[in-house]
């Protein structure tokens, strides 16, 4: 059996009065890419913050490498916060550092590195993305969308994680631009031995990139599997989403 690397139990997540997440469950196993997939406002980016420490737990149980999240203290969540990485949707560039300042951000913060070893390492990240060392001088101003894409997971990639968390993260790209971003991810969890969760509705990045996903609708996991699985689930909104499109 494949060792599991994110366990969410029964998890309930209510805004107001307004219910969310109505007892999900789900699992994501090493080294796979899982994908979170619903309509818009079903709580895909709202379970993945209660994963990584952003949102509260309110019910349920999330474990993530074994460990249960909830009652963590400061300094152990900090601990578990070090072993992933994250790209968000807006990429979240510091807009006043150059490439290489912002891929050195969580360096300077969590390591004791010297200066000259820290910048081998951005060298070496903005190298496994794709971009070239020049780009590193630049600023988030003055770079396309698809590479602020690349340097926010280089960021992301900065402490040599074991688990990796992409929001929307062909949002905003082009086609060839986001098939080549696709194909990027699939070499840098093979690469890396990264397992990865992704927030998407991208059709052509669930079929040729995830392992498994979870479709979250009318507050619930409406299905989870392989996308040969999922499509085979009886739900009008899994019809009407997959549109029978995808080969």
């Amino acid at each position: 059996m494949a060792k599991r690397i994110i366990e969410v139990k029964d998890v309930v997540t209510r805004f107001g009065d307004r219910t969310v997440h109505d007892h999900i469950s789900l699992h994501v196993d090493a080294g796979e890419i899982y994908g979170f997939l619903g309509p818009s406002g079903c709580g895909k980016s709202t379970l993945m913050r209660e994963i990584i420490l952003l949102e509260p737990l309110q019910e349920g149980m999330i474990r993530i490498f074994g460990e249960d999240i909830c009652g963590l203290d400061h300094d152990e969540a900090q601990a578990l916060r070090r072993r992933w990485g994250v790209l968000f949707q807006s990429n979240a560039l510091f807009t006043s550092l150059s490439v290489a300042e912002n891929v050195s951000v969580m360096l300077k913060e969590y390591t004791t590195l010297s200066a000259r070893l820290i910048d081998e390492i951005v060298a070496l990240k903005l190298d496994i993305v794709g971009l070239k060392q020049g780009d590193g001088l630049l600023y988030p101003s003055q770079i396309s969308g698809g590479m602020k894409k690349k340097a926010a997971l280089a960021r992301a990639l900065a402490l040599d994680p074991e688990l990796l968390f992409l929001d929307e993260p062909t949002s905003g790209l082009d086609p060839i631009s986001a098939r080549e971003f696709d194909a990027l991810i699939l070499k840098l969890r093979d690469m890396l031995q990264l397992s990865i969760v992704m927030v998407t509705h991208d059709l052509a990045s669930i079929e040729g990139t995830l392992d498994r996903m979870a479709i979250i609708d009318e507050r619930r996991i409406a299905a989870e599997g392989t996308l040969e699985e999922v499509r085979e689930v009886d739900s009008p909104f899994i019809r009407t989403f997959f549109g029978g499109e995808l080969t």
